[in-house]
């Protein structure tokens, strides 16, 4: 295989006819490290159809792990072990590569040993046990109650589409509801006379019933009565409390594009990790629910939390702002 003066695969190679199968030419079975490379990313570019960034990532991760092994020694794909698969996963981590960058590391070195392995280039896989490391838990970025302020008044309640708009981050926010429980929901679901409630169909169709805050039921029952019927006109008679322009359902998208625009009114971020998403009022639901004394477990029941755990998280995220209200109050934080 084509290799330049400093030992490294030539990305030219990818793709080329020079020893189809990955073997030794003249029929021998010995797979080396640069022939196995180059066969599992002919592989990848062929039958996968990866971008050419991915292949290049992977073409660079693979190269540092032929380095690695050859400097302990291993030159060809068979010989390798499950420990120098280890070993390699280890001295990424002491190299304080990112999480994310060493799992698809990993995750290329597990492919390019399972796609030996199936196609019998090998006699077994040796990283078949190794996992990549597990990317750290982000916790929840919750905006505060004055940012939600902000959002929230965003939307005209002088036209329709506007009073749709108002209603719908005021329903987000004031009942916690996920986005597709949200656009799910139908004018049977509601009550918001006596004790307003909303029914939320959460993950595998289990119903809740969720309380309604002042402010979200006076914005659905101004939607509801200034805007829907008007919506309605264009559509052919669909229960859902939020409809487009055209009278149909509201769908996830153009709900996201709601409050994408909405943010960005605001100057709130709508880009990288994190980005204001409809569940960025779930997020800040919860956390407003228990920064104000409210217990977990009701919160759960709130969210539609299968488990208490998955809860849990938000209690992490009042924590650091309590460590936020420290640093910057206590004369003795610093």
């Amino acid at each position: 295989m084509p290799v330049g003066e400093s030992g490294k695969i030539s990305s030219s190679s990818v793709g080329s006819a020079e020893h189809e199968d990955g073997r030794d030419p003249d029929g021998g079975a010995a797979l080396s490290l640069d022939q196995a490379i180059r066969t599992y990313l002919d592989h990848l570019t062929v039958e996968r159809g990866l971008s050419r960034n991915t292949l290049s990532s992977y073409r660079r991760d693979l190269q540092r792990y032929a380095e690695w092994l050859a400097a302990a020694g291993v030159t060809d794909l068979s010989g390798v072990k499950a420990a120098d698969v280890s070993g390699h996963l280890a001295a990424l981590r002491e190299q304080g590569l990112a999480s994310s960058s060493a799992a698809r590391a990993v995750s290329a070195v597990r492919g390019l040993h399972r796609f030996a392995a199936r196609e019998r280039l090998v006699p077994h896989d040796s990283a078949a046990e190794v996992r990549p490391p597990a990317p750290p838990k982000r916790l929840p970025k919750a905006l505060d109650v004055e940012q939600v302020g902000r959002l929230l008044a965003v939307p005209d309640a002088d036209s329709p589409l506007g009073l749709r708009d108002r209603a719908l981050l005021e329903f987000l926010y004031g009942t916690g509801a996920r986005i597709s429980e949200t656009v799910g929901a139908d004018i049977d679901d509601l009550e918001l006379d006596i004790d307003p409630a909303v029914v939320l169909r959460g993950k595998g169709g289990k119903a809740r019933l969720v309380p309604v805050g002042g402010y979200a039921r006076s914005a659905v029952q101004a939607y509801l009565v200034r805007a829907r019927p008007a919506l309605a006109e264009s559509g052919r008679g669909t229960p859902a409390v939020f409809l487009n322009a055209r009278g149909g359902r509201l769908s996830r998208q153009s709900a996201w594009t709601v409050l994408h625009r909405c943010a960005l009114a605001v100057g709130l971020p709508v880009d990288g990790p994190y980005a204001v998403s409809p569940h960025t009022l779930r997020h800040s639901y919860a956390t407003h629910l228990l920064d104000g004394g409210a217990d977990v477990r009701v919160v759960q029941e709130l969210l539609g939390h299968a488990s208490v755990t998955t809860t849990q998280v938000y209690t992490l995220v009042t924590v650091e702002r309590l460590r936020e209200v420290y640093a910057t109050a206590h004369p003795r934080a610093r």
